[in-house]
């Protein structure tokens, strides 16, 4: 199994990310990690609907995400992962899934909190949180899009 891409966006699946991420990713399954969205079945089909042809998908809670990595589900096949926040991400590696990278693109909370971009601000609770991720040895850029120049979270918050 192989994180060929990480990314933190509030809407998930969806434009640009499947326009200009997907492709980039190399990936053979997109999975979705949101607790709201994997119990709501309306929202849960919209998400597949949005899915291309040629790929695999999970839209899967937190739980059960973990359960699937730990249990080896994913062996052989490279994700891109998508969530909302960065406690998925620091939860997965807190069990051994190796992320290299975690892109921050768009989050719910604009003008609120810790001004990353102009589509990005998080609180100083998931600033501690990607300071954490971080120190586990995964690189937090931030990019809206592939368009944009990427930068580097530590430049912002230390």
């Amino acid at each position: 199994m192989k994180i060929t891409m990480a990314r933190i966006d509030n809407r998930l699946l969806h434009g640009i990310v499947i326009a200009q991420y997907l492709p980039q990713a190399d990936c053979q399954r997109i999975m979705v990690i949101d607790d709201e969205v994997a119990n709501n079945p309306k929202k849960k089909e919209m998400m597949m609907f949005a899915k291309p042809d040629g790929y695999a998908a999970s839209i899967i809670p937190l739980a059960k995400a973990l359960e699937n990595f730990k249990n080896s589900k994913y062996e052989g096949q490279r994700i891109f992962i998508l969530a909302k926040t960065p406690q998925v991400f620091s939860a997965l590696l807190e069990i051994g899934v190796p992320i290299p990278e975690l892109i921050i693109g768009a989050t719910d909370r604009l003008n609120e909190g810790i001004k990353l971009s102009n589509r990005a601000y998080i609180s100083e609770e998931e600033a501690d949180v990607c300071r954490h991720i971080q120190q586990l040895g995964t690189r937090i850029i931030v990019q809206h899009a592939p368009s944009v120049t990427p930068v580097d979270l530590s430049k912002i918050i230390h």
